[in-house]
């Protein structure tokens, strides 16, 4: 596979129509790995994963048995399934999310499933129950496996920057909330409570997620013309905007975090390092200025200097 064809170009403005169908597809499916999955502390328990096809839930314990429920994006189907042989696979193109909604619980009926979740979406301005749902039904598939291919490529650099980390640090995982993958890195340290704020999400939600004082990165459909890499601190600790930033990156007042648009690391001589420096440079601007302990990094992965 060329470089071109590992990181794909996808203009935000030509497949928001699929962007906003996905995002309240994986939404559901978030919903009922959230309804049956142990809690695991900052809402760890509810994220999606990318696999080789598309996302996927993994496995989530229903009794004796398991369950996973995949997005496959090559060949462009939801595959419902059970450790005991059940498969159900439901076409992707051509559903509403209404329609959508009804087929994979009537999927997990059919695998004596049983499972209920709140059925409106989360974190979005206008939250349209999703059996209503009949405005977001487009699906370019196209679209989707690019935005996957998207996913695989800042999967592999968010990984090998976790890497990097000996302290608390999340897996690299697809919060279908905000539909970005992310990473969370952690001082040890509790954080004051979170206002919360976020629209159709109750506050509670959000001081869950940030108890403890953190570093956060990862990527989203936004941000940029083809989406970004983002990066933050809760709380941001005195003089954090004025980190040094590699080129092409910057703070933005507007979303109050770090930007690296994936269309300069797609264009770059090594995608793969234009995303690492950022990454490195928005967690030392956390870490120096906010006091982390040096022994949290690993090396010789990241040198790093006292500035």
């Amino acid at each position: 596979m060329t470089d071109d064809a590992a990181w794909p170009a996808l203009a935000v403005e030509t497949w928001t129509p699929t962007r906003d169908t996905v995002h309240m597809w994986t939404q559901i499916v978030g919903k009922i790995r959230m309804a049956l999955a142990a809690p695991v502390n900052h809402w760890w328990h509810v994220t999606l994963r990318v696999d080789a096809r598309g996302l996927t839930t993994g496995a989530i314990p229903v009794g004796t048995r398991l369950l996973e429920i995949g997005f496959d994006f090559v060949d462009h189907v939801l595959l419902v399934r059970t450790s005991d042989g059940g498969l159900v696979s439901i076409p992707l193109p051509g559903r509403s999310v209404a329609q959508f909604y009804a087929e994979v619980f009537e999927a997990l009926l059919r695998l004596n499933v049983e499972v209920a979740i709140h059925p409106s979406p989360n974190e979005v301005e206008i939250a349209i129950p999703f059996a209503d749902d009949t405005v977001h039904a487009d699906y370019v598939p196209e679209h989707a496996n690019a935005f996957w291919r998207q996913l695989v490529q800042a999967d592999r650099v968010l990984q090998r920057f976790r890497s990097e980390f000996r302290g608390k640090v999340s897996p690299v995982h697809f919060f279908w909330g905000a539909m970005d993958l992310a990473v969370t890195r952690f001082s040890g340290r509790t954080a004051p409570p979170h206002p919360g704020g976020a629209p159709n999400c109750p506050d509670s939600v959000m001081r869950e997620g940030y108890s403890h004082e953190l570093s956060s990165a990862g990527f989203w459909p936004g941000g940029g013309s083809e989406g970004a890499f983002y990066s933050y601190a809760y709380p941001a600790p005195e003089g954090y905007t004025e980190a040094e930033l590699p080129p092409g990156a910057w703070f933005s007042e507007e979303y109050g975090e770090f930007l690296l648009p994936y269309e300069v690391a797609r264009t770059s001589p090594d995608p793969d390092a234009t995303v690492l420096a950022f990454l490195r440079a928005t967690y030392d601007a956390a870490a120096l200025r906010g006091d982390w302990s040096p022994e949290l990094l690993i090396a010789p992965h990241h040198a790093r200097s006292r500035r």
